[in-house]
């Protein structure tokens, strides 16, 4: 069985994983379908299942093999490591990519933390627009580093809308969040983004930006959905950040931005068809976010490429111990 799955795992880069779109697990509760996660509601547990289903400018777009368990195990690697500054809500990972977790009433609102002018901010700078309701100083160029770091909040929509721009004082004046609820996730927002920073900073990285999610759990704040995954952060190879900006090419990336701006260079920004991406693009894609994960933890990733539905059905099972 170990050699079978040395030999599966020395296959990938040739052969396109059977990837997994979506689930039906009627047993585990009500279902909702996000833009990447499966989540099913269990009592006070929710089941949180990531797809490998891809999305960009808040369109799903295509499927990229492990892509569920490359963000499963990125957000288990930093869950394990943030206990110190904020509780979350992971109670265990049963699967590759599969995460069990308190129902917590989550706060509707993306809290971005930026270190660097870059992606959605660039463009709104660019444009002449604030960012969040906040006017930066005129200079800045695009993947510049920020003055100080930047919260820079928005909306989260349902589907298929795009998620929306909000002030810090518009969060509070419409009662999405009181002043004391903000100012808390407004602290651990900003104390998450040092401590990932100054992490990946060790493995030659920098964390220009990131997104995170919270809830209220008992009245507490606590830290919801992913952490610092390839969705939700940009990551930037320090060592030659300097040396590309000056030729005028982008930071060399290990997130999700190089899909995003493979799909402008073919004219998609979130409206009208999107571009077809072929099998090839997607083995690319599977290995962009394997090697990723490998740099910004320094963990070989290890890939279960068993039927995935077939899998995740048999550890749900097991962990709830259900016939």
């Amino acid at each position: 069985m170990e050699n079978d799955k040395h030999a599966q795992e020395s296959n990938i880069g040739s052969n396109l994983p059977e990837a997994l779109e979506s689930t039906d697990l009627p047993w585990l509760g009500a279902k909702y379908t996000g833009k990447v996660r499966d989540t099913y509601t269990r009592g006070a547990q929710r089941v949180l299942i990531a797809t490998d289903r891809l999305s960009a400018f808040d369109r799903l777009l295509t499927t990229v093999p492990l892509k569920g368990q490359v963000l499963t195990q990125l957000a288990q690697y930093w869950f394990e490591k943030v206990s110190s500054i904020t509780p979350h809500h992971v109670i265990a990972v049963p699967d590759p990519c599969v995460v069990v977790a308190r129902e917590v009433a989550i706060v509707p609102i993306e809290v971005v933390v930026r270190a660097y002018l870059a992606g959605s901010a660039w463009r709104d700078y660019s444009a002449g627009r604030a960012i969040s309701g906040v006017r930066l100083p005129a200079g800045i160029c695009q993947f510049d580093p920020l003055p100080a770091p930047l919260l820079t909040p928005s909306t989260k929509e349902s589907v298929g809308e795009h998620d929306l721009p909000i002030s810090e004082s518009e969060i509070v004046q419409r009662g999405i969040a009181s002043s004391g609820v903000w100012e808390e996730i407004r602290s651990k927002a900003l104390q998450l983004f040092q401590m990932a920073s100054a992490e990946v900073a060790q493995r030659g990285l920098i964390l220009a930006d990131t997104k995170y999610e919270f809830g209220l759990l008992d009245g507490s704040v606590v830290l919801a959905d992913e952490v610092h995954t390839l969705d939700c952060s940009r990551f930037w190879v320090k060592s030659s950040y300097e040396s590309r900006l000056s030729a005028g090419e982008a930071p060399e990336m290990l997130d999700k931005e190089p899909i995003r701006r493979w799909l402008m260079a073919r004219g998609f920004q979130g409206e009208g068809q999107p571009p077809r991406i072929t099998d090839e693009y997607r083995r690319e894609l599977m290995q962009h976010y394997i090697q990723s994960f490998e740099r910004i933890t320094g963990v070989p990733f290890a890939p279960d490429i068993e039927d995935p539905p077939v899998r995740i059905e048999r550890n749900l099972r097991r962990y709830f111990r259900l016939a």
